[in-house]
């Protein structure tokens, strides 16, 4: 596990943030997600439910760079509050399918999800296929305090807060 650098803490920091305009839902976790490329220039930023109740953070990132033939992903960031998914319920796609369809190749992330909804393996997913992941888990607090509303006080993590 990789503690990051000091601009990957700041941009976590801000999709953290980014998360609580997530409409809060029973059904699922309040995300954000900052795709930032290799200059340190934010591209596109999402959160859960931002266009769409069934959206993901990623997803909507991503959708906004949809049809630019100009830009670089593969040397691009995705600062994501939590772990991407690799099995939904409410789409055929996956974030870490989508990720890797576009060629990102970093993903810094706070907290792995919990297992509520899903058994999601995001990290070894993409670690797998060649993406450096990066976990930032002392920050995991902070999205755990966000997603109260689905989480309650219980520790359901993995991992712990």
């Amino acid at each position: 596990m990789n503690d990051g650098t000091v601009q990957d803490r700041r941009w976590l920091r801000s999709a953290i943030e980014l998360s609580r305009l997530s409409p809060p839902s029973p059904t699922h976790y309040a995300v954000g997600a900052i795709i930032v490329d290799r200059y340190g220039v934010a591209l596109a930023t999402g959160y859960t439910g931002e266009t769409d109740p069934h959206y993901h953070a990623e997803e909507a990132a991503l959708a906004k760079l949809a049809g630019r033939a100009d830009l670089e992903l593969s040397r691009a960031t995705i600062y994501t509050s939590m772990e991407p998914c690799t099995v939904r319920r409410s789409r055929p796609d996956p974030c870490t399918d989508l990720l890797l369809d576009a060629g990102i190749a970093r993903v810094v992330l706070a907290l792995r999800e919990p297992l509520l909804f899903a058994d999601c393996d995001g990290v070894e997913t993409l670690r797998r296929s060649g993406v450096d992941v990066v976990e930032i888990s002392e920050l995991g607090h902070l999205v755990a305090e966000i997603n109260a509303h689905v989480l309650g006080p219980a520790d359901r993590t993995r991992d712990g807060w």
